[in-house]
């Protein structure tokens, strides 16, 4: 990394990286986004209204405080509602930033580079929203320490029988890795923009960025040592890709409930995530190329390629429906068949087709190659599996609470106006802090940029 020469190399186009860019004005782009770019209406608009949102979302978590849990429209049978289903959404979300850029960068795929940076911010702020929802769900969540292992002289232990205390472990290691992956790769380009900074007289920006820089001085030894830290926590964040939502997905399938009670949940999770964490890559990446015109950086290819891993992804999980619904009337069960009798002509059967049309049918429209490399249908489309994706996560956790084993305790949940609010808040509050990280942050790795350049450069001539 950080290659020179007498010459210095100039872009040739390899469909990742457009030509005619060098190392200076690879530079010159991302950091001016940081640095020199004025602030203009459409990110101003975007950013007053998501802030706006996200005081309302933290104005429902103070009153939820106040009041409890019961604002919501949580009730027996239906004891899990929008807050759990919110958190194996947002969680799932967050899949696809650590996939992009752990397990692309073992595998030396270079269509990886121009997006795996703003992937990854997706995969901490989307993390970090998941991880709310749990503890807002206790009833007393200002106790929530009391799912962590600590020493305490009340000998007040956590029960380890209970998945959310594996869900504190998964995700608290599924956070700390990713942050440290993030930050391990923003070093250089923290020490490009400290430089930069100074440069141009910004005293704050300089100090705030050479703080953050770590001392880097892009020394044959810094590259050294962070090319070995970085391929080293590339390795341990591969296999969290896999192993949390395999934990999120035991929450559910260690209980006897119909519906919850299978095998197939883990991978199905797990290919679940990465669907609609792909789907989240494209609805960040299209407007970010389009705002800050990063059209040369995240080209048609990376949403191609995107676009190819719904597809696959959308594959898997259309084999875990039928999987499930195969399951439930091979084994003779006739809760589980009525489960799935259920899902398709009760209460919430609007759901259950609506969730089919948008995460098997529509995605199938990205085997013809011009819908993949249309921009508006991409994103639209993404959108589409998003909304579709938040739906199945509501079917799983309340189609199969409402109706059981006994038609006595049957039950239907409606959300409440606070339901609503806590979900459109905390997507505020995820496009809020994106809006932070593209003005504040590089989006797109500068030293990875220049390295892209200098290969692309050897690679043609």
């Amino acid at each position: 990394m950080n290659p020179t020469s007498e010459q210095p190399p100039v872009s040739k186009d390899i469909g990742v990286l457009r030509a005619g860019w060098g190392y200076a004005s690879v530079s010159d782009k991302i950091a001016d986004i940081v640095l020199k770019r004025p602030v203009r209406w459409p990110w101003m608009t975007a950013f007053l209204f998501t802030f706006a949102g996200t005081l309302v979302f933290f104005g429902a978590i103070a009153y939820l405080f106040a009041v409890g849990v019961g604002i919501w429209g949580v009730d027996i049978p239906v004891a899990w509602g929008f807050a759990i289903g919110n958190f194996v959404w947002w969680i799932g979300i967050g899949h696809a930033g650590t996939f992009i850029s752990a397990f692309l960068l073992l595998l030396r795929q270079k269509w990886r580079t121009s997006i795996n940076r703003f992937a990854e911010a997706m995969t901490l702020f989307a993390a970090s929203i998941a991880g709310l929802f749990p503890i807002l769900h206790l009833g007393r969540p200002w106790f929530f320490y009391w799912l962590i292992p600590y020493p305490d002289v009340m000998n007040v232990w956590p029960q380890w029988r209970s998945p959310l205390v594996w869900d504190i472990f998964a995700i608290s290691t599924y956070l700390i890795v990713s942050l440290l992956f993030w930050y391990v790769g923003l070093i250089p380009d923290l020490g490009t923009l400290r430089d930069r900074a100074m440069a141009s007289g910004s005293r704050f920006k300089q100090i705030a960025y050479g703080l953050l820089a770590l001392g880097w001085r892009g020394e044959a030894r810094h590259w050294s040592r962070f090319e070995s830290a970085y391929l080293l926590l590339a390795g341990l964040a591969t296999p969290l890709v896999i192993s949390v939502h395999s934990v999120v997905s035991l929450d559910f399938a260690i209980g006897n409930t119909p519906g919850y009670h299978s095998t197939i949940f883990p991978p199905y999770f797990v290919a679940g995530a990465l669907f609609s964490g792909f789907a989240m890559v494209l609805t960040l990446a299209i407007p970010l190329r389009y705002f800050f015109g990063l059209e040369d950086f995240i080209t048609q290819k990376h949403l191609a390629n995107g676009a190819k891993m719904i597809l696959a992804t959308c594959l898997i999980v259309a084999y875990g429906y039928a999987s499930e619904i195969f399951t439930a009337f091979y084994s003779g069960d006739e809760f589980e068949e009525y489960m799935t009798l259920n899902r398709w002509t009760g209460p919430y059967a609007p759901v259950y087709w609506s969730m089919l049309v948008c995460n098997v049918v529509l995605p199938q429209i990205l085997w013809f190659r011009r819908v993949r490399h249309s921009v508006l249908t991409l994103f639209i489309l993404s959108l589409v599996i998003n909304l579709g994706m938040w739906m199945e996560r509501f079917l799983i956790v309340v189609s199969s609470l409402h109706r059981d084993f006994m038609p006595s305790a049957w039950g239907m949940f409606y959300p409440t106006i606070w339901d609503w609010i806590t979900l459109f808040g905390s997507i505020a509050f995820f496009v809020w802090l994106f809006l932070l990280f593209v003005r504040f942050l590089p989006a797109i790795s500068i030293a990875e940029m220049r390295e892209l350049v200098h290969e692309s450069a050897e690679k043609k001539s």
